[in-house]
């Protein structure tokens, strides 16, 4: 019997399961073949974005899956109903603090792994609304792995931006996203600090200006 540091109690399968996790398991998911993980060549080669936009940064991302510019060449022209069924988010248009825990609930719904790309001056920072009702970049709510400027960018910008995080994926361990280093199951795009204290920081803004 073996106690896991959060007063779990493990029994020997359970220990046995976590070295071949640890041991076999996590170097083959990472393995790289002729210098490139197959997983993550996968993975990044079909994003399936969740189809989301708040505000005109939408109207270019919209232009982006037409077919002058055919975000399709990258496979990511799939854009799903449901987050349960994407693993990008692409928060186009400016965020209001009411809006905020709406991105938020439809992030925490999205499966491992999963992304976020920030599009345009608003999601990024709030833009020219530095008011009361406008939250000064999604990353207030939800972690952001691009960040895309402009007002609003243009299809080639977030074409650029896509392939930036291409780049980011395929750097990643995907074994980071199943196993720890004791074998239990890992999250690993998490906020900083107190996650929930970080997730209710829009409802708080808000409460506090009614």
């Amino acid at each position: 019997m073996a106690e896991h540091p959060e007063g779990i109690v493990l029994t020997t399968v359970d220990a046995i399961f976590n070295a071949l996790r640890r041991n076999v398991g996590a170097p083959l998911l990472d393995a790289k073949i002729m210098n490139l993980n197959p997983v993550n060549w996968a993975r990044k080669s079909a994003l399936w974005p969740m189809t989301f936009g708040l505000a005109c940064c939408a109207i270019e991302m919209i232009a982006t899956g037409a077919g002058r510019f055919d975000i399709d060449r990258f496979g990511a022209g799939v854009f799903r109903p449901s987050p349960r069924q994407s693993d990008l988010i692409i928060v186009a248009g400016t965020v209001t603090l009411k809006m905020g825990p709406v991105v938020r609930r439809v992030y925490d719904q999205m499966p491992e792994p999963k992304w976020v790309i920030a599009m345009g001056a608003c999601a990024s920072t709030g833009g020219p609304f530095d008011s009361y009702s406008t939250m000064q970049g999604v990353d207030r709510t939800i972690p952001v792995d691009v960040y895309i400027p402009g007002c609003p960018p243009r299809p080639e910008a977030l074409l650029y931006g896509l392939m930036r995080l291409q780049d980011i994926i395929m750097k990643e361990a995907p074994s980071a996203y199943i196993f720890d280093s004791d074998g239990s199951v890992h999250r690993q795009r998490q906020l900083e600090g107190d996650n929930e204290a970080r997730a209710t920081d829009a409802e708080e803004a808000l409460t506090a200006v009614q």
